[in-house]
């Protein structure tokens, strides 16, 4: 036909498909030498996009539905449109219904949303009538726009008259003092969680509130989120912690598409009905399937004390710093396990790793039985000067081999990152890569501290099976600090409970079988938890309700006996 299907921008420079011309034959991808060019066909009944921002860029279909009394959460994968919809509802953007070389009136807006409550909604944002809160995900850049102390901070927001009920059920009074400069990551969202809700708006918006949370935090984020709603206030949370936005929702839409392509916001669903329908990867009412298998979560019951080939062993460990010590009971490490260890922040998870890698030493005991550890530290630095594919040659003995290829690279999608700049990667792609990093690597036990944070949901999977094929390959072992409950009992075969003063002093059990850990963590934070009839996955009792009570009773606070 004599018609460029692929042409240069005269004002970018960069080369652009025509997607009317595009036949989708894949010639293209196929010949371009660096892999830049994917096509991805939509499903032929998507049509008029909510927001597109610009030709061969991504693409959103669908809004979710904002209820006045309720929390309604978000859960998909990253990149596939949860941060555009957040800039939609919160009047920072405004939704170009896919023509994204034009300005689009108010006016179009109204009548594309003609019949439906978001026409009411954006009805009120465009005249400023909302007024909209955000609590933004990335916490950790705080201290670079926020300066002075915790105190002053709340108190300027406090337009509510509610900051004594939130500083006791986040339990930050402790921290008030402080500078918001030398908050740690915990500290930090706590403080982001009560500012926001202390402003008075009429739309909440939460980013992932529940990272760098111990369990007993996430809980109470939860009462502190829900008690919005009570006072008839609307809510919207994107979460990745499953349990967490069980307990803390009451709608959800799911998300689904090509992650930097397109999504696509399903129909609302209860909350219960949605999340399983996500873990079976089918949407029934929409007749989508967007993942080949349902997550499967195996009862296990509590494991008998066998006797094992013994991989590592260590005495009674003892750590004491200025003001701080922990006391950790002697235990036994077995070939092809995997141990997660879990508690409240601040009683010496972390210092227990560092004793175990070796980087600290213990003031007391040994570990008898010397092993080689990879270890993926709690917080990640991303100070490498140069690429993904530069660090990974100059760190990874087997790079070029099949099995990192099959192995790591393709379950970590890492070939999608070798030619970013390493101090140029988001959150959920640095910790893709130092997990990939941990794992590339010879050792005997593998060592993860907090390896769920900025994961979403389908990566938390794909860690959980990626590390249990290494150390079964490798006949080794791992241990895992986390605070996701869901992805705890998917992963777990024995687990180590921490307890203490915060700050003060920690104690450490020996590995044990989950449910008995479970059991004993959970009686000291006061939840019970309950599976779930279809699926199996661990949900969140309500505080007081029958089955709280008649678990509580008889002891049994991760889950009764069918």
């Amino acid at each position: 036909m004599e018609e460029d299907t692929i042409t240069i921008d005269e004002k970018t420079k960069k080369p652009i498909m025509s997607e009317e011309l595009c036949a989708g034959c894949g010639i293209c991808t196929n010949r371009c030498p660096f892999n830049a060019i994917s096509i991805i066909n939509l499903p032929e009944a998507l049509e008029d996009p909510i927001h597109r921002y610009g030709q061969n860029m991504f693409e959103l279909f669908g809004l979710p539905n904002v209820r006045e009394g309720s929390v309604v959460g978000i859960l998909g994968p990253n990149g596939i449109g949860k941060s555009t919809i957040i800039k939609i509802l919160s009047g920072e953007m405004k939704p170009n219904l896919g023509k994204y070389d034009e300005d689009i009136p108010w006016e179009d807006i109204l009548n594309f949303f003609k019949g439906s409550q978001l026409q009411s909604y954006f009805k009120k944002l465009s005249a400023g009538e909302i007024k909209v809160v955000h609590k933004p995900q990335m916490v950790d850049l705080l201290p670079k726009y926020v300066k002075g102390n915790v105190k002053k901070l709340l108190e300027s927001v406090d337009e509510r008259g509610a900051l004594d009920q939130v500083l006791d059920s986040l339990e930050i009074r402790s921290i008030l003092e402080r500078d918001i400069s030398k908050l740690s990551g915990g500290e930090l969202q706590r403080v982001a969680i009560a500012a926001a809700v202390l402003r008075d708006a009429d739309f909440y918006y939460f980013d992932e509130p529940t990272s760098w949370l111990d369990v007993k935090q996430r809980l109470n984020a939860v009462k502190v989120i829900r008690n919005l709603a009570d006072n008839n206030k609307s809510v919207m949370v994107i979460e990745h912690d499953l349990a967490t936005l069980d307990a803390m929702s009451d709608y959800v839409h799911l998300l689904y598409g090509e992650p930097g392509g397109y999504g696509v916001v399903s129909q609302m669903r209860g909350v219960r009905v949605g999340i399983n329908a996500y873990i079976h990867g089918f949407l029934r009412e929409e007749n989508i399937r967007f993942r080949k298998q349902p997550i499967v979560f195996d009862v296990k019951p509590p494991a008998q004390e066998i006797e094992a080939e013994v991989l590592a062993e260590y005495s009674k460990l003892k750590k004491s710093y200025n003001g701080f010590s922990l006391e950790a009971e002697s235990g036994k490490v077995q070939h092809d396990e995997i141990i997660t260890a879990f508690g409240p922040n601040g009683v010496g998870k972390t210092t227990f790793a560092k004793m175990l890698a070796g980087v600290t030493k213990p003031t007391s005991g040994s570990i008898k039985k010397k092993v080689q550890i990879a270890y993926k530290p709690q917080y990640l630095v991303s100070n490498y000067d140069g690429t993904v594919q530069e660090l990974l040659i100059t760190t990874v003995p087997n790079y070029s081999t099949n099995i990192f290829k099959t192995e790591i690279s393709k379950p970590f999608s890492l070939d999608s990152l070798m030619d970013k700049e390493v101090k140029d990667l988001s959150g959920g792609e640095l910790q893709r890569l130092s997990i990939a990093i941990t794992l590339s690597r010879d050792a005997d036990i593998y060592l993860f501290d907090e390896p769920t944070a900025f994961l979403d949901v389908e990566q938390r999977l794909v860690t959980a099976k990626a590390i249990r094929r290494v150390v079964e390959r490798h006949n080794a072992a791992s241990i895992i600090i986390d605070h996701d409950i869901v992805f705890i009992d998917y992963i777990s075969d024995r687990a180590m409970v921490f307890y203490g003063e915060p700050g003060v002093e920690g104690r450490a059990t020996s590995p044990m079988d989950l449910r008995s850990a479970m059991n004993k963590f959970l009686s000291d934070v006061g939840v019970t938890f309950r599976r779930d009839k279809e699926t199996k996955r661990p949900r969140v009792n309500k505080f007081g309700s029958y089955l709280d009570r008649e678990q509580k009773e008889k002891g049994e606070y991760y889950y009764l006996e069918d």
